[in-house]
């Protein structure tokens, strides 16, 4: 047979913000209401022993409801000082029709949240810090609760710290960003996919993520700059267990882990870019990307890997403004110049049949040399 896979979704709501400012002050209190209405249906427009009268083969709707409210105000105390809060109420409501390969499972689940964040900041002198401690919370997403009726995820629990410093000059500026994320229950890719492609998620009891963020721009003539951003990080399972299909015995076979590796999650991202500008209104951009090698799974085996990958774009824009529009920009770039194979994502899974432990390893390749011609219109 020959089916087809549909959604047909409408998104629609509401935002507000009221604010408030003074000369040390400034205040907002905002929220909003969403609704997510999501039919998924399928269709069977071909079979070899024909069709039957059924107009969908399976129609499960999906609705999702988030309200918020929020309060955040940032208040210059001292002279350069300033400290700021943000209050988040947050609720969040799932109402699911069964899946397609799970008609029976129905979700109704609510999720309400207080998401609360405070620091301090000191600017001067083109100098600015800043210290801050969050708490956040978010719901699983659809994909999370097709897991089955005994295996429902929990939302994650994020405990963030970061404490960061940034430097303005008038031909230059740079910044680093020092962080810490501890999480409770933080939903991760774990290499496992669905009959379509998509990818599932499970909660992992304690997890984090620790690293610096930096970044820096340059201007060394009127006709040249650069800007360059470099992510170190260490992305930790804390306890984890995995379980490997055991053929021979039935069941599966446990094998835990202490300390390893979050999948898909690469210890260092670095980019930078050189731009000219040859002509008043013309650029010409080349930009670089590297990504080191990440981990298929949490189990930190070598031989479940993506490799580290580095790639070049080229990239010319040309702008105008013309009385009647606001800007018209014509962009040519094109992508992989010098025709790097690479997969920056894929899956993996194991079984143990005839004593043998297999490790079966999927990539999703990225393409060779390509280009894209864009014309962006400011009204």
């Amino acid at each position: 047979m020959v089916r087809q896979l549909w959604l047909d979704n409408d998104f629609y709501g509401n935002i507000f913000s009221l604010q408030y400012k003074t000369d040390k002050t400034q205040a907002t209190l905002g929220g909003g209401v969403t609704r997510y209405d999501g039919n998924h249906f399928g269709k069977v427009i071909w079979a070899e022993k024909g069709l039957t009268s059924v107009d969908n083969w399976y129609d499960l709707d999906a609705k999702k409801t988030d309200f918020n409210v929020y309060l955040k105000q940032q208040t210059e105390f001292a002279e350069h000082w300033y400290g700021f809060y943000d209050l988040q109420f947050r609720s969040a409501q799932y109402i699911i029709e069964g899946f397609r390969n799970n008609p029976g499972l129905f979700i109704d689940n609510t999720f309400n949240f207080f998401n609360p964040k405070a620091g301090i900041s000191y600017s001067r002198n083109n100098w600015k810090g800043y210290a801050s401690f969050g708490i956040a919370n978010k719901e699983p997403n659809r994909d999370d609760f097709e897991a089955g009726s005994a295996q429902q995820p929990r939302p994650e629990r994020l405990q963030d710290i970061e404490v960061g410093i940034e430097r303005t000059g008038k031909n230059f500026n740079w910044s680093a960003t020092f962080y810490y994320m501890n999480y409770k229950d933080q939903l991760v890719l774990t290499g496992k996919i669905n009959d379509v492609g998509a990818y599932t998620r499970t909660n992992i009891p304690n997890s984090y993520r620790t690293g610096v963020e930096l970044q820096g721009a340059c201007k060394f003539s009127e006709w040249m700059n650069a800007t360059a951003n470099l992510a170190l990080s260490r992305n930790k399972v804390k306890n984890f267990t995995e379980y490997i299909d055991d053929y021979d015995n039935g069941g599966q076979k446990e094998i835990s882990y202490t300390s390893s590796d979050i999948a898909f999650s690469p210890s260092i991202v670095g980019g930078a870019g050189i731009n000219f500008l040859p002509v008043k209104k013309g650029e010409l951009s080349l930009l670089s990307k590297y990504v080191s090698k990440q981990y298929l799974d949490n189990t930190q085996n070598e031989n479940r890997v993506l490799n580290a990958f580095y790639v070049q774009d080229i990239r010319a824009m040309y702008t105008v403004k013309p009385k009647w529009l606001k800007e018209i920009s014509i962009i040519a770039q094109v992508n992989n110049v010098f025709n790097r194979k690479y997969e920056p994502n894929g899956y993996t899974f194991s079984y143990i049949y005839g004593g043998i432990t297999t490790t079966k390893n999927y990539y999703f390749p990225m393409a060779g040399t390509n280009f894209l011609i864009a014309l962006n219109i400011k009204l």
